[in-house]
């Protein structure tokens, strides 16, 4: 048997005939390709080669039983797919071309993934790999499904068992003897270099929102996944996990930002498991602290909650106090939106009594540095605000918040490294006083965080602008304020395509 038959075909047998209804689908992207089937042939088992399918061999006559109605295994769907969509600029899925997608389990299409450190590494490779390839919000928005409720709670749970230790524990790969002395190990100065590019990310993602850096941050991602694939020693491999874990949560954060859920919350899974693996409870708390985020920006608090008592036990021995802050702040937002005020408050204390424990020398981690007393003062601000929404707009929650908020607006106006957590909170006074019925001050707030929604891009910023806005028109129309705000909204910020459909 040929490797092409061994490799890419459907188990036909010598002389078996192609399938009578040819594939139109396939056969019209192919015709507008310009390709040849011998072109078409060659890309194939180049592609091939690059995913390490050494076994696929196509030919120009496989190429024309495809078009005939044959369906070929994979991975020659997902290549195809690839090959057209990079050919046409648009996103060509396995179905566009008339073949069948391979079937995924949940463990690797949905949130239930193997807590193993090759798998995890994988994952994350295929994962970014897909990303860059096909960064496009109608592939990965549409190829996900967003987990929620048991389905996302439980497989998150298991990030607390321990993994497998002695002769049960997967052996990490080392180099042969003899090759030891000739391969270039990862140095520390290095690491040390992949390390503070991270911090760079973040601190860019701060500044700029995450549009402009996503795919620089996937693609550094992918590269580190390449680097854990080698053979490294068990404390390089726990430093570059950690690396992995940060930039994992950082692309699905900047995802997030510009309203892509689903792989936002792929990255922020695969982001755990590495954390899990480098043995960071505190990463890990932090990035379930961004899925709760999520969960209550997508209007679910129960699971929000839920994830940030998993974040808390997790972490309740070696977390900072400016971490266990940060967490009894979330933990205060999910208690908003669940409409318990008693919880919420005692939360919103918890928060400020561990900030008021913060040292400069805490030794806290980069990833953590983000909360500031503007950021706590934000999001106890956000919590109050949020009490009022669920209360019906409630002016008594309306005047807890407006101190805070002000700290917060006043905090970040002198912070020219966090534009976008400035403008989020120019945002939230606006709705503030909304509540409290004073149209004028609101406007002039927007308008305020208009100016730089213009000079970040953050679809989040966006959409909450346009929302504070809509509310302002619909309840003060007839102020002469709201209406020029909204004129300038029309011409400064126009709604894109792609911001309509965000989730």
């Amino acid at each position: 048997m040929t490797a092409e038959r061994a490799g890419d075909g459907a188990g036909d047998k010598p002389g078996e005939k192609p399938a009578k209804a040819p594939n139109e689908q396939l056969n019209s992207w192919f015709l507008r390709s310009g390709w040849s089937k011998g072109e078409l042939a060659r890309q194939v088992n180049r592609r091939a080669r690059q995913l390490g399918a050494h076994h696929i061999s196509t030919d120009t006559s496989r190429v024309r039983r495809w078009l005939d109605g044959e369906q070929p295994r994979e991975p020659i769907p997902k290549i195809l797919s690839e090959l057209f969509s990079e050919r046409f600029g648009c996103v060509v899925g396995v179905e566009d071309i008339g073949l069948r997608p391979a079937h995924q389990s949940p463990s690797v299409s949905g949130v239930d993934l193997p807590w193993a450190g090759p798998q995890t590494v994988e994952l994350l490779s295929e994962f970014s790999r897909s990303d860059l390839m096909l960064a496009r919000r109608g592939f990965l928005g549409t190829s996900l499904a967003l987990a929620a409720g048991p389905s996302l709670i439980e497989p998150m749970q298991r990030w607390l068992v321990p993994g497998p230790t002695g002769k049960d524990a997967t052996p990490r790969a080392e180099a042969p003897a003899q090759e030891r002395g000739k391969r270039a190990r990862l140095s520390d100065p290095e690491l040390q270099l992949l390390e503070s590019t991270t911090r760079m990310f973040r601190q860019w993602d701060a500044q700029c929102g995450g549009g402009l850096r996503r795919k620089a941050v996937v693609g550094q991602l992918h590269e580190v996944t390449d680097l854990l694939q080698e053979p490294l020693p068990d404390a390089t491999a726990k430093r570059l996990f950690v690396v992995a874990a940060e930039l994992a949560e950082l692309a699905g954060w900047m995802s997030y930002d510009i309203g892509l859920h689903p792989t936002a919350q792929k990255y922020f899974v695969l982001a755990l498991h590495a954390a899990k693996e480098a043995g960071d409870r505190p990463l890990g708390s932090y990035i379930l602290s961004s899925m709760s985020r999520q969960m209550i920006h997508l209007g679910r608090p129960d699971d929000a909650l839920e994830l940030i008592h998993l974040g808390q036990y997790g972490s309740r021995e070696t977390a900072t106090p400016r971490t266990q802050a940060m967490l009894y702040a979330m933990e205060a937002r999910a208690y908003a939106n669940m409409g318990q005020p008693a919880k919420c408050k005692r939360a919103v204390t918890l928060a400020e009594d561990c900030f008021a424990d913060c040292l400069p020398a805490d030794g806290d981690p980069d990833w953590i540095r983000f909360f500031s007393e503007a950021e706590l003062n934000a999001e106890n601000a956000h919590s109050y605000r949020d009490l009022a929404y669920v209360a019906g707009r409630s002016p008594t929650y309306a005047s807890l918040a407006r101190p805070k908020m002000e700290t917060a607006v006043e905090l970040f106006s002198q912070d020219s490294e966090h534009q976008r957590s400035y403008a989020l909170n120019l945002i939230g006074m606006a709705t503030v006083h909304l509540m409290e019925r004073e149209p004028e001050e609101s406007a002039q707030l927007a308008a305020r965080a208009l100016k730089i929604a213009r000079q970040v891009r953050s679809e989040r910023v966006n959409n909450r602008l346009r929302k504070t806005v809509d509310t302002a028109v619909r309840d003060f129309g007839d102020v002469a304020e709201v209406r020029e705000l909204t004129e300038q909204l029309a011409a400064q910020l126009p709604e894109s395509v792609e911001a309509a459909h965000a989730v």
